[in-house]
This record gives C-alpha cells, sequence and structure tokens, in this order.
C-alpha cells in the first residue's frame, strides 16, 4: 500500500480538494447533497494522474529515480496503468453521481485532459498550459457546465499558478534557470493581488481574502525567492513543493473573496496537514 500511495502521491490530494468548493463558490451555488462528493471525484481524477505520469515516465525514472515504485520494482508498468484507469472511471462516476450530466460534460473534459498531458503534452512547450488547464477544469467542475462563465476568474488564478508551479518544476531534476524562476516568481506575485482585486460581499470577507493571499504569497514566494537566488535542483524541488501546498491558502483566499468564510477557513485547515503527510510521502 505504501508502493501506491507513493504512486499516486496521496498527501498531494488534499491539495485539491477546495477546487470545486471554489468553483461553486465563485458560481454562487455552494456544495450541498450529493454534490459534496465532487471534492472525491478531484481526488480520484488526480491520483489517475499521478499513476499515469509515473507510467509514462517509467524509463526515465530508471535513470533520474530509480527509487521511485515503477522503476524500484515496487509496482508494475501494467498495475500503475491500470490503477490509473481505475482511478479516472471512479473519478468520472463521483462526478455523475454527483452533479450529473452538469458536473460530467466538465469532468470528462477534464480526465482527457489528464491523460492528454502525461501521454503526450509533458515534454512538450504546451505541457504547462495543459496542466494548467486541468487545474482550471477542476475548480469549473465545481461550478458546472451551466454556470461556467460566473467562475472562470476563480478558475484563471488556479490555472495560473499551476502553469507557474509546472514550468518550475522541470528544473526538479536538473535546476533551472534564473530568468524561469524570476518569471515564475512574478507569477505568483500577479496571482497573489489577483486574488484581492475583486469586488468582496463584505469587508469581513476581504479580511479573510487578504489572509488567504498573504498565506499563498508567503507559501509559495519566500520558497520561489529562494530558487532566484540559487536555481539548483534542491531549491526548485523545494518550490515546487511549497507550489503545490501553495494551492490550498490560494483556494483559501478565493473562496473568502466569494463570500464562503466557512469553507475558506475549513480549506485554510488542510494545509499543516498536508505539510505533515509530505513528510512521509513526497508530493513531487
Amino acid at each position: 500500500m505504501r508502493a501506491y500511495a507513493e504512486l499516486v502521491r496521496a498527501p498531494a490530494a488534499l491539495t485539491v480538494l477546495g477546487d470545486t468548493l471554489v468553483g461553486a463558490a465563485a458560481a454562487g451555488a455552494p456544495l450541498r447533497g450529493k454534490r459534496l462528493l465532487l471534492p472525491l471525484a478531484s481526488v480520484a481524477l488526480y491520483w489517475s494522474g499521478m499513476a499515469l505520469n509515473d507510467w509514462a515516465d517509467r524509463e526515465l525514472d530508471a535513470v533520474e529515480r530509480p527509487e521511485r515504485p515503477i522503476p524500484s520494482g515496487r509496482v508494475r508498468p501494467r498495475a500503475a496503468l491500470t490503477a490509473a484507469a481505475a482511478l479516472s472511471a471512479t473519478g468520472l462516476g463521483l462526478a455523475a453521481a454527483a452533479g450529473g450530466r452538469d458536473a460530467l460534460a466538465v469532468a470528462a473534459p477534464l480526465a482527457v485532459a489528464v491523460w492528454s498531458y502525461d501521454t503526450v503534452l509533458k515534454d512538450t512547450p504546451a505541457g504547462p498550459l495543459a496542466m494548467a488547464a486541468c487545474r482550471a477544469l477542476d475548480v469549473l467542475m465545481g461550478a458546472g457546465r451551466d454556470r461556467v462563465r460566473t467562475a472562470l476568474p476563480a478558475a484563471a488564478a488556479m490555472a495560473a499558478h499551476t502553469a507557474g508551479v509546472t514550468v518550475l518544476s522541470r528544473g526538479e531534476v536538473r535546476g533551472a534557470s534564473p530568468g524561469t524562476a524570476k518569471a515564475v516568481l512574478g507569477g505568483t506575485a500577479a496571482t497573489a493581488v489577483s486574488a484581492i482585486t475583486r469586488p468582496v460581499p463584505t469587508w469581513r470577507h476581504r479580511l479573510g481574502a487578504l489572509a488567504g493571499a498573504a498565506a499563498y504569497a508567503g507559501t509559495v514566494g519566500r520558497a520561489q525567492l529562494a530558487a532566484v537566488r540559487d536555481p539548483g535542483a534542491g531549491a526548485v524541488r523545494s518550490a515546487t513543493r511549497a507550489g503545490i501546498h501553495g494551492m490550498v491558502p490560494l483556494q483559501s483566499a478565493l473562496l473568502a473573496r466569494s463570500g464562503a468564510l466557512p469553507a475558506a477557513a475549513a480549506v485554510a485547515l488542510v494545509l499543516p496537514l498536508a505539510r505533515a503527510l509530505s513528510r512521509k510521502v513526497g508530493p513531487t
């Protein structure tokens, strides 16, 4: 079980729980009843992408990261591919159960985007954009097909952050260029500002958005600044890990901006747990 937990980066799925909450709040349709299954659909689709990632990278990992589950022999390639397919089917099933055709109309393109990224687009110039599209679609799944337009700004903020993390993560093994690290840090600053510049219902919601944005900038920006100063592989891996965890305070800021303070507070509590569990199973 530990091998499969490593294969899917199990604790990192905590960082996607807030996506559909953000989309639902932005669309004015908070998750209730069966729709509470949507965050679980996000988790299943995220895990499927992680398993598929390692299946697609198995030959490269044998050279660069032989300790991973497939090259180390703890998980067979066919088993990893089967797990990815089963998790994708589970995610689609949960989305259909939660929101019917309205949710499935977004979940299906999300599953296609995940498989396209891992099997075709990851190592191309379009890779970061494809990964950003996956995160945006995950947010929009919370809104549903009929309310996509109202959730686009929130989805765009999550997508912009995801693109930056993905670009920087390409230097986890050999390091990144200082210019790349600076550009990603600039993108993080812009995303933090975007989370607090749109109208909010009350001053309490504005304070919540400010707190989330500050936590996001501190969590992600500090690590990325270290990568600017020393863009070696170690600093880039730390910045990538911080970028993954930084999804949580950004989600919290976007929820507060949409007027969903209880959900913003609940999502914020996920960050300490994600950090603690990442010491046992790495998120990158």
